[in-house]
């Protein structure tokens, strides 16, 4: 699957805001966007087009996602009863890379995702290697037996990246993470305009 390879920080000042599931750098110091024009560019007024182009790149810089993915998280939210883009929000936090690194186990979501992949984590006691499985409420994320003291979960652990959400329960003993009820919208880690991305897909 194709996943974005271009310098991190570089993405985060295109759209001008930290995204903490990328990287735990920060744009603070160059908030420009990248390139020889930057300054301009960030004067520049942005067309409606141009504000839902960024809204969704955050999405899909953050979660790690394809277009494709995105697309099809978008299709499965509308047919849903509830607000489109709230929906959206929950699909995302419920994968099962980013419960991981929410919940403190990996530094970044790239991280997590390669915790996954080789079989690190598991989920109600079963083994799992596929990063977009989505949790649900009641299930039980934790690092195999063998990889609670990998040096690369003990950092993570000890240097958390985020606050825990409130929706993870988290036992510091056992290492292991409980989904005590589903996301909300305003679960994000960054600030972003649902309803820009929504209408940047009813094009």
């Amino acid at each position: 699957m194709s996943r974005n390879t271009a310098p991190r920080v570089k993405a985060m000042r295109a759209v001008g805001v930290d995204l903490p599931g990328l990287s735990r750098k920060s744009i603070e110091r160059r908030p420009t966007p990248p390139g020889q024009h930057g300054l301009k560019k960030s004067h520049a007024r942005k067309s409606d087009y141009g504000k839902q182009l960024i809204e969704k790149q955050k999405l899909r810089l953050n979660y790690g996602v394809t277009e494709r993915q995105l697309r099809l998280a978008l299709l499965a939210a509308k047919r849903s009863h509830e607000p489109t883009g709230a929906k959206l929000v929950e699909l995302l936090e419920r994968r099962l890379d980013n419960v991981v690194f929410r919940a403190g186990l990996a530094p970044t979501i790239p991280a997590a995702r390669q915790l996954i992949s080789h079989r690190h984590i598991r989920i109600n006691g079963r083994s799992v290697n596929i990063p977009s499985i989505r949790v649900r409420a009641g299930d039980l994320i934790a690092p195999r037996e063998k990889s609670r003291e990998r040096q690369a979960i003990v950092d993570a652990l000890q240097n958390p990246p985020l606050l825990r959400p409130e929706w993870l329960a988290f036992d510091e003993a056992k290492r292991e993470a409980r989904v005590t009820h589903l996301p909300g919208q305003s679960d994000t880690p960054f600030p972003v305009e649902m309803q820009q991305v929504v209408e940047y897909y009813s094009r």
